[in-house]
């Protein structure tokens, strides 16, 4: 996805409409396609991209497409979210779309267990595509739902740290911190006040700042989410209660919660020019990697550095690791003519050319282990690192769910609760809403 419309922007506002659809479907749809992928055809593709760059690269590759399938013709429509994609998957129809796409990865549980999006299992295995050998494991993982496979990655997002290099230099800092300690060292040290202010803040660490959400947190800590029998393991696990812990100490140790909400209102856009990092009101920033081409486009007048998030302190040598997303892409079980749309979501996601010519249009991490080690990729200074991240077998997502997102937006809660002090017991807490994300996903079965 590009930065302008991030997955993570959306992916909570989605998750609402999801449940509508998870109930209207009865089951997973069946996969015998009959028609003749070698008939003359035309199949209809939606997507969510809506800015024109966006829709003319998407458009390059479907004409690459058409050239090497001279039978199917493809009518592209953009701009499609996943309300209008859920209302079209409910209606069915002629008019409805065949190959199918969501910015919302948290939603593959819900699209594979309700049958919205068709099981591609058959055509995988019918195409001999040996998915481990092609595309990295944690995107495999963010496609597919309880060992069913509805979707594949079509390209994806890896984030890392933005670092102010001029800031750096100015404190003596020789390179980014690889521990949690270190960063948070670091971040004292890079921040500068000003009166009852800053007029320069090291990190924003509040849950609200951007992308410092607690599932981007977590990547960085050796985590289970649910435990073998599917219940939630965030009260047990000890690295959720490490997380919050530091966290909460990150923003004591900068100022406390109001002073750091007071700063963080002064910030612009997420999406614009006025980015609190590309302004230099912050030194660092938790990011993905359409951030390096967002900051240069807005004429940010620093040198940017790009690195890894930090790391436990125990857990060092998983430093390289970070939190992983990016568009999902399947075929819409109501389609009858779902051989040709296999064929196209065989292109977009496996073809090399197309994922490598995609990714260099929109500056989206490739989802191929061809396309990353392609030399026709355009490799600038500091996307090096989001490439190598995608690459490391320790980065990660979170587990899919029946209901989508709906467990993350509780973790979530709870942290805002806890890192403003409206909740200053921490294990209770942790419990109470290890609780309530188990009520929720037995509700959703």
């Amino acid at each position: 996805m590009s930065g302008i419309s991030k997955n993570a922007a959306i992916a909570l506002a989605a998750t609402a409409s999801l449940a509508l659809l998870a109930t209207a479907c009865t089951g997973q749809a069946e996969t015998t396609a009959s028609d003749d992928p070698n008939a003359k055809t035309t199949i209809t593709f939606w997507h969510g991209w809506s800015a024109p760059t966006e829709a003319k690269a998407i458009q390059a590759n479907v004409d690459r497409f058409e050239k090497e399938h001279p039978n199917i013709t493809v009518k592209v429509v953009g701009n499609i979210n996943d309300d209008k994609l859920n209302q079209a998957l409910r209606a069915g129809g002629s008019k409805g779309p065949d190959v199918v796409s969501s910015f919302t990865t948290s939603n593959i549980g819900k699209f594979c267990s309700s049958g919205a999006f068709l099981d591609l299992k058959p055509f995988i295995e019918k195409s001999k595509l040996d998915l481990d050998k092609i595309i990295p494991k944690p995107m495999l993982d963010y496609t597919q739902f309880e060992g069913t496979r509805c979707a594949l990655p079509l390209l994806g997002d890896a984030y890392g740290l933005y670092y102010n290099m001029d800031a750096f230099e100015k404190a003596g800092i020789t390179s980014p911190p690889k521990t949690w300690s270190e960063f948070a060292k670091v971040a004292k040290k890079l921040t500068k006040t000003k009166g009852d202010s800053y007029s320069q803040l090291g990190f924003m660490p509040n849950y609200h700042g951007y992308e410092t959400v607690v599932d981007h947190y977590m990547s960085q800590w050796d985590h289970t989410y649910f435990d073998a029998d599917g219940k939630s393991n965030i009260a047990q696990d000890p690295a959720f209660a490490e997380m919050f812990t530091y966290q909460k100490s990150l923003v004591d140790s900068l100022g406390g919660f109001g002073k750091l909400e007071k700063y963080r209102n002064t910030f612009g856009d997420e999406w614009g020019a006025k980015h609190p990092f590309q302004t230099g009101q912050v030194a660092m920033q938790l990011d993905g990697e359409w951030r390096l081409g967002m900051a240069r486009d807005a004429g940010t007048d620093f040198e940017i550095g790009t690195a890894p998030m930090p790391v436990a302190d125990d857990e060092v040598d998983e430093y390289g690791k970070g939190f992983l997303s990016g568009t999902i892409i399947g075929i819409a079980p109501q389609s009858e003519k779902q051989n040709a749309a296999w064929e196209l979501v065989k292109y977009l996601t496996t073809d090399t050319e197309a994922v490598v010519s995609f990714a260099n249009a929109i500056h989206n991490v490739p989802s191929t282990f061809a396309a990353l080690k392609s030399p026709d990729l355009k490799v600038d200074e500091g996307f090096q690192t989001f490439l190598d991240i995608a690459r490391n077998p320790e980065s990660n997502t979170p587990p899919a769910s029946i209901n989508g997102s709906t467990y993350q937006t509780t973790l979530q809660d709870f942290g805002y609760q806890y890192e403003s002090g409206k909740v200053t017991d921490l294990q209770k807490g942790l419990e109470k809403t290890a609780k309530q994300i188990d009520t929720d996903i037995a509700q959703a079965k």
